[in-house]
């Protein structure tokens, strides 16, 4: 309805002989006669281009954060499995050329040194946008699921409640997967250590769950796009297009870290940190960019 809606508007305007950017040019008087079909199939093209579901561009005075800065980390704060927070092992995260790179140049070996780069800010109603990409080569030692895998961890508790040997934090994980160069893998999917949330009405408890997106091989740059609304819906978008959705965002009370931030009986995630992983494939960002939102600002 909404691209016939657009289509007939369209039409309509072709009908008046009236061309609404351009009064200058004179009128078609072909134009004067009804629409015909062929230029009402267009239009309705036209229309269903126009109600396709994508990730709008913000309105005229939104204000977006750019998280990472281009030069340093120094309003990060990395956390590696087996090291104090603060300790950047093997400089696996670091700043190159303008690129915010995990790295792994001076491992020899992965040996489960899972990774967290945590911004020096929590937040809870907000637009995230990151622009990334895999390159090279697997570090030796890493799980093969592992291989082009990294993510943006979400509603994360504060880096100082993790324990020095805990894999990752507890999360929603909008995880970013690349390509082996023939099978199909999407991108933008949903894990959640250490949480679950609803999905069409039914409580997940499964740990990954695919989105919709296509698969993106080789190092081509990605945008990924999340729309979080607090305790209420979370929104995946991949360049531009919707590719998952969910709701109520909650802690686990079956995992042993999670139990452990539940207070009083209360389990809703309404707000946190935001990390980036660090799984053993090198992965760079060029852009880490946050709007926030007002709670009662419309959805999308």
């Amino acid at each position: 309805m909404c691209a016939l809606a657009a289509g007939l508007q369209i039409c309509h305007q072709f009908q008046m002989n009236t061309v609404p950017r351009f009064p200058q040019i004179r009128p078609n008087p072909a134009l004067t006669h009804p629409c015909p079909w062929t230029a009402m199939a267009l239009a309705v093209l036209v229309g269903l281009t126009i109600c396709a579901p994508r990730a709008a561009d913000p309105p005229p005075g939104e204000r977006w954060i750019s998280l990472f800065n281009g030069k340093d980390l120094d309003d990060w704060r990395v956390k590696i499995k087996g090291f104090d927070l603060g300790d950047n092992h093997l400089n696996t995260f670091r700043v190159e050329n303008g690129v915010l790179r995990v790295a792994y140049d001076q491992y020899e070996t992965f040996d489960n040194k899972f990774g967290h780069l945590f911004y020096k800010e929590k937040f809870s109603h907000y637009r995230i946008r990151a622009e990334y990409r895999f390159v090279g080569n697997q570090t030796p030692g890493g799980p093969s699921w592992a291989f082009r895998n990294s993510g943006l961890m979400l509603h994360c508790p504060a880096p100082e409640t993790m324990r020095k040997d805990q894999d990752f934090p507890v999360s929603i994980e909008v995880q970013l997967l690349g390509g082996d160069g023939v099978a199909k893998r999407s991108t933008a999917n949903l894990c959640t250590p250490g949480t679950h949330v609803v999905m069409n009405g039914r409580l997940i408890t499964q740990h990954c769950n695919d989105s919709r997106s296509q698969t993106y091989h080789g190092d081509q740059w990605v945008t990924v796009e999340v729309e979080v609304r607090g305790h209420e819906t979370i929104k995946h978008f991949v360049n531009g297009e919707l590719v998952m959705q969910y709701e109520k965002p909650q802690l686990d009370d079956g995992d042993a870290d999670a139990k452990r931030l539940i207070k009083d009986g209360d389990k809703a995630l309404r707000e946190g940190w935001i990390a980036l992983q660090a799984e053993s494939h090198p992965v760079e960002f060029r852009k880490v960019e946050l709007l926030v939102l007002e709670q009662g600002q419309p959805l999308r």
